[in-house]
């Protein structure tokens, strides 16, 4: 039996709709406050956290301004970000300190342990991650405590590698669609067969249309729209996957969208995520982008490219890649800048993090990092520049998020303070 789950006068915080196997947790409305939009921002609007990671570091004269502040002209990748300016500040000069050149810090980027901790890759002491203290404050608030997307890069308090989930089809089940596995069978065969979830719910949206606000139904609106996308675009993926491939004679070529539409999926689902609350906390580990050429314009993998050695050949190719990376986030970002939430946007209460365990990926160097903080109601400052040669301690950010997440933390992996550059 469907049934609606809504209080008469005012909705209540984990108002969800229910069809078969399929469960959708509502956004924060304005009708879940008895007092209106300001009295529901200010008493449960939630705090979230994105972390995206990108293994292979970003070419620094094409992402860090020259100038610190919100005036700085934007270089090469910042300009696509242009829209969101003013809504998130890249930090320079900031890492881990004493951290090798090595690609194992990646293992270390999220719990700042002690340089000493990593010296050797087959007995590395690590200790629990930013997302997990996070979790362990929010976790149980939400359906999903914590989602961790691709490989693993978050640890317990134990230094105990998670498992990541890499399958999108998977995670929208898990996240959408509930009840017995025979259950879960059929519904994912529905959307095999183009029909929504949405579908079965569609008298209980009406009915909810009429017991809310205009604001209300515009966020309701942004939310189906969210869904009916990611459903049909992992519908044309399962159709694709099961097509035969042409046999050709030619050099065997990637498709040039794969690694970017892919990757779009897998932001999509963490809007998705966040827009209906289901969790707070999400690590994303960007994946590489295939050893073959995959964006348009590119004749070298992202790997090969990320190894430019200063070639100005090479740092165009990189910069492809970086490109794409960057659209990908701006796209990111916009989803949640336009996803209404009491008291102002899914962004404002989202900080997102991209940053990479590389500054210069050519050269393994760990000093130097790109770091991006977005959103997640902080006053950004555009651009706050630090010693480029004596960095400041990355952990002082991390303290500055988990405060953010309203935990009370006075230190975190390798801090020194916390930060101060955001008010």
């Amino acid at each position: 039996m469907n049934t609606l789950h809504i209080p008469k006068r005012h909705l209540d915080r984990r108002t969800f709709l229910k069809a078969g196997a399929a469960t959708l947790a509502l956004p924060l409305l304005d009708a879940m406050s008895p007092f209106g939009r300001a009295a529901a921002a200010a008493a449960v609007t939630p705090r979230r956290m994105v972390i995206l990671d990108r293994p292979l570091g970003t070419y620094a004269p094409y992402f860090f301004p020259e100038k610190a502040g919100l005036d700085y002209e934007a270089p090469r990748l910042l300009k696509i970000l242009e829209p969101q300016r003013g809504k998130f500040t890249v930090f320079s000069g900031m890492s881990h300190l004493g951290y090798p050149n090595d690609h194992r810090t990646e293992f270390a980027l999220l719990n700042g342990v002690h340089p000493d901790n990593i010296k050797r890759m087959d007995d590395m002491h690590l200790d629990i991650t930013l997302d997990q203290l996070a979790a362990q404050h929010v976790g149980g608030q939400t359906r999903v405590p914590y989602l961790l997307l691709g490989p693993a890069i978050s640890f317990n308090s134990k230094g105990v590698a998670l498992p990541g989930q890499r399958n999108r089809a998977q995670l929208f089940a898990q996240l959408f669609v509930d009840g017995t596995p025979d259950e879960i069978a059929r519904e994912l065969r529905r959307l095999d067969d183009g029909k929504s979830i949405l579908d079965g719910m569609r008298d209980q949206l009406r009915a909810l249309s009429r017991e809310i606000s205009s604001a209300d139904r515009q966020r309701m609106e942004v939310l189906t729209t969210s869904i009916r996308e990611a459903e049909q675009s992992l519908a044309q993926e399962k159709e694709w996957a099961a097509k035969p491939k042409p046999r050709v004679d030619a050099k065997a070529e990637s498709d040039p969208n794969e690694w970017v539409g892919q990757t779009k999926q897998w932001y999509d689902l963490i809007h998705l995520a966040m827009q209906t609350d289901s969790t707070r906390v999400i690590v994303c580990r960007v994946p590489e982008q295939l050893p073959a050429p995959t964006v348009p314009g590119s004749q070298l993998g992202e790997h090969d490219a990320s190894h430019h050695g200063q070639s100005p050949a090479k740092v165009e190719q990189v910069a492809l890649y970086e490109e794409a990376h960057m659209r990908l986030l701006q796209g990111l970002l916009q989803k949640l800048n336009d996803s209404p939430e009491a008291g102002g946007s899914l962004l404002d209460s989202t900080q997102v993090l991209s940053i990479s365990n590389m500054g210069d990926g050519s050269a393994h160097s760990s000093s130097n990092l790109p770091v991006l903080l977005a959103g997640g109601g902080y006053k950004h400052q555009g651009h706050v520049a630090f010693d480029r040669q004596k960095n400041y301690p990355l952990s002082n950010l991390y303290v500055r998020m988990l405060r953010q997440m309203g935990i009370a933390a006075d230190s975190f992996g390798s801090s020194t303070g916390v930060l101060s550059e955001l008010a």
